[in-house]
């Protein structure tokens, strides 16, 4: 499936937004569609007025202004052939049992080639989008779950039951913890969980918005602090009681819900931060590219 055809900025922004998916996860396993969505439209809600009015510009038409409506798109296209290389900047896996990311270890490929890796990707596509505003900066120089262990194959090669269901851990925290909770909670409505995600961040997580936010040393994104809560997050909540056969019901969905909920809505006020960092006051420079 090759989905609509995107121009350079297009696919930059597009790329960037479906990068940072992985890093909301507490696994190496990605958002599926309903992930992606929900943190495109929470982010939405914290998007300076540049920073939308920018993103609305670099919107394909097929969008019609709704930045929610790309966000699936590289993870679309990344098995037709002329994407197949971009595979490997969906994730990021750490050795095995080891419950903490480095990027100097951990960021590279299948065949070791360095930062060709998800938070490799987020550093790269966001520069690229701060150049096209005439903001580039030194902060690649000063750099040194999609995150999970590289035996596993991010949970890939774990097979569980999901109640009845055979699948496996990747399966499970792509999508199926989602589904699970729009049907038990949300009356299948997806937009009904968006809205509570978004209550419980204006009334539970106020306080911790700024925090979320935040970049060290001014940076744009953070992806590497990202990263290192995901695989901490991994370990005491994925894997845990989670070994291969193992039937996950009732008490691992109840108790991992509020983990994914939570990095949903990590995932958009953080994706909003960037975008704004990265466009506020270059309206003009928006217009005329």
């Amino acid at each position: 499936m090759d989905g609509p055809k995107l121009r350079c900025n297009e696919r930059a922004i597009t790329v960037l937004v479906v990068l940072l998916m992985p890093l909301a996860l507490p696994t190496v396993l990605g958002w599926g569609k309903d992930g992606h969505y929900a943190i495109c439209k929470i982010s939405l809600e914290y998007l300076s007025e540049d920073a939308l009015f920018a993103v609305k510009q670099l919107l394909p038409d097929s969008a019609e202004g709704d930045l929610a409506a790309v966000c699936s798109w590289p993870d679309e296209v990344r098995h037709n052939r002329h994407y197949r290389w971009s595979s490997a900047l969906h994730y990021v896996d750490t050795p095995d049992f080891k419950c903490n990311y480095q990027y100097c270890r951990d960021c590279h490929d299948s065949s070791g080639h360095k930062h060709r890796c998800v938070t490799g990707a987020i550093y790269n596509y966001t520069m690229q989008l701060k150049s096209a505003r005439g903001d580039a900066s030194s902060e690649l120089k000063l750099q040194p779950l999609h995150v999970g262990f590289t035996g596993d194959l991010g949970g890939n090669s774990i097979t569980v039951r999901w109640y009845r269901r055979k699948t496996n851990l990747h399966h499970v925290w792509d999508d199926m913890i989602i589904e699970s909770a729009l049907k038990t909670f949300y009356g299948s409505d997806l937009s009904i969980m968006i809205q509570a995600i978004q209550s419980n961040i204006t009334d539970i997580w106020s306080n911790d918005i700024s925090f979320w936010e935040h970049c060290a040393h001014n940076y744009t994104a953070c992806p590497d602090r990202y990263a290192s809560e995901s695989i901490s997050l991994a370990c005491k909540f994925a894997y845990k009681n989670a070994t291969p056969g193992s039937t996950l019901e009732d008490e691992y969905f109840l108790s991992r819900l509020p983990i994914v909920e939570k990095r949903l809505a990590q995932g958009g006020v953080r994706l909003a931060a960037i975008l704004n960092r990265i466009f506020t006051s270059n309206k003009a420079s928006i217009a005329q590219a």
